[in-house]
This record gives structure tokens, sequence and C-alpha cells, in this order.
């Protein structure tokens, strides 16, 4: 008879589940901790900082505007002032970074 060895070996074996599915979990596993656990983390990051603004802390939006926190209206608004006598409601969500305040230097000159 004419059968091609292909035909012969496909019909004899159930598949190998493992090499299956190893190369899947591998994936999955890369995935994760490549994209989806150092975006969590800079979430709850961003989440802290938002929590943690104070009247008075010099604020970047997303939209790339600074200004100083006037006050907290709520836990999801700010007032922020962008300009002398302009203040905007700005979502808190939108605040991108908040910038650190500089330490007056030491008069060493005593």
């Amino acid at each position: 008879m004419f059968i091609s060895p292909a035909y012969a070996q496909a019909a004899g074996g159930g598949g190998d589940m493992i090499g299956f599915l190893l190369p899947l979990v591998a994936m999955i596993g890369i995935f994760y901790f490549l994209v989806m656990r150092p975006q969590q983390k800079r979430m709850k990051a961003h989440q802290e900082m938002v929590s943690n603004l104070k009247r008075g802390d010099t604020v970047v939006t997303n939209g790339g505007l600074i200004g100083k926190v006037k006050k907290i209206v709520d836990e999801r608004e700010a007032m922020v002032e962008f300009s002398e006598g302009v203040s905007i409601k700005v979502m808190k969500d939108m605040i991108a970074t908040v910038r650190v305040k500089g330490e007056p230097a030491a008069d060493d000159n005593k």
C-alpha cells in the first residue's frame, strides 16, 4: 500500500498536552511580570501621591500646566492656582507629578 508516513504518525498518538501548555503558561508569566505588575505598582504609587496632596504643593497636570494647590475640595478634586488670580478646579487623577519643595540652604556665614 501507498500510505505516507505522515498519516501513520498522526493516527497513533493523542498529542503531548504539556508540550502545548508549557509555552502558553510561560508567555502568560512573562507578560504578567513585564507588563501587569509594573503597571500596578505605578498606579499604586500615583494613588498614594494624589492622596497625600496638600495645600502649597507645586503640581504638574497631565496637560503640562504647573500650578500650586490652593485647597483640597474633596477626595477627587483640588483647587490649583496656575497664575496670580487664576485658580482652576482640577481632578486629582489628572495630576501627573508633585514637585518637591527644595529645602532652604543653610546659612554657613555665621
